[in-house]
């Protein structure tokens, strides 16, 4: 069954627990957290205090928004500090990834990837797969910051001219290099979403 359609309430961000070599990934994590708090949205993320995961919930708490973390017990210690932890306004620890990822999910309404490492890479590849197989309508943003994304966008260009991406109408994330953009493009979509609905739902009633 897809899963229900929801108004935009909370964002969730993939990204690094390390900073990165370019101070640009870190001003894009910052903006971003701005960003949500300023549109009166909840992040959701994978918990850590460090690194871009650290500076987008630092720019969320610094703007009066609202931060879920959800962390596996045996990555507190690695990815963030606990007196950290208790900064924000609501903490899950996990028991495994696998739990993490299902709690992000389903606190989520759109999904956002900034610059990281291969398990931000998983992550993200997770949600376009459920995508394909019809399980979320939800949107998924690849911040593609100073063309960080680029490699992989054209990996999944390969694989679609080669024909490994069936139903690929239901894979089509955003690629939005300005990290301004993103909030309102993922609302702006939402709203095109819902009045396409409404008028198939018009439609077939007459």
């Amino acid at each position: 069954m897809m899963e229900k359609t929801v108004p935009i309430r909370s964002i969730c961000v993939y990204c690094g627990s390390q900073p990165g070599r370019d101070p640009a990934y870190i001003q894009a994590g910052r903006a971003l957290g701005k960003s949500i708090a300023a549109h009166g949205l909840r992040l959701v993320y994978g918990g850590g205090t460090k690194g871009i995961m650290g500076a987008v919930a630092a720019g969320v708490l610094a703007h009066g928004g609202k931060v879920t973390g959800i962390i596996p017990d045996f990555l507190v210690d690695m990815e963030a500090t606990r007196h950290s932890l208790g900064q924000l306004d609501e903490l899950i620890v996990t028991k495994d990834m696998h739990e993490r990822k299902h709690k992000m999910f389903e606190r989520s309404d759109a999904f956002v990837t900034l610059p990281g490492g291969i398990g931000t890479l998983e992550e993200i590849v997770e949600i376009m797969t459920w995508g394909q197989l019809g399980r979320h309508e939800k949107p998924m943003v690849f911040a593609n910051i100073g063309g960080f994304w680029d490699p992989m966008l054209s990996l999944v260009t390969h694989m679609r001219e080669e024909g490994f991406i069936h139903r690929g109408h239901l894979v089509q994330p955003m690629v939005i290099p300005d990290v301004d953009d993103i909030v309102p493009a993922i609302l702006d979509r939402d709203e095109q979403q819902a009045a396409s609905k409404g008028e198939a739902a018009v439609i077939s009633k007459l």
